[in-house]
This record gives C-alpha cells, sequence and structure tokens, in this order.
C-alpha cells in the first residue's frame, strides 16, 4: 500500500508536459525571449525561426519532442503540438 501511495505522490509532483505550456502561456515578444523562457522552464530548445509572422520554436524536454507557434505580438502560445 505504501508503494502505490508513494507512485502516486511522485506522478501528482511531476508536471507533465501539457501542463507546463498551454495557450494562456505568454512566452515573449522576441525570440530571444521565447527561446530563454522555454529553456528556464526546463525544455532545450532545437531550432527557432519566424514562420509566416510568427515565432516557431521545435523544442524536446523528457524525451518528448515538440514546436510551438508564439504571437510576437502578445507573446502567447497560438498552437503547441507535442510528438
Amino acid at each position: 500500500m505504501r508503494k502505490l501511495a508513494l507512485i502516486t505522490l511522485i506522478a501528482m509532483a511531476t508536471p507533465a508536459l501539457a501542463q507546463d505550456l498551454s495557450t494562456d502561456t505568454v512566452l515573449g515578444t522576441t525570440m530571444e525571449q521565447v527561446t530563454s523562457n522555454l529553456t528556464e522552464m526546463g525544455y532545450e530548445v532545437r531550432k527557432a525561426e519566424m514562420e509566416e509572422g510568427k515565432i516557431e520554436v521545435y523544442f524536446v524536454k523528457d524525451k518528448t519532442m515538440g514546436e510551438v507557434y508564439v504571437s510576437p505580438e502578445t507573446g502567447k502560445i497560438i498552437k503547441l503540438e507535442t510528438k
């Protein structure tokens, strides 16, 4: 019983990728701010570029790859995909 309680506690204490980032997350209005904030959150930034007026960043965290599109006007995440 203790083992199950410990596993449950660890699972609840470890944030999931989806909980770290959402469309309410503000990462910044420049590519440098976005990559810096993602790095501070524990993400490994693989590539960052401007695409169709949006900041596009490819990242890895906990063996999960993803990409995020950020509005340079608001700094908010427009689109988030994980693979």
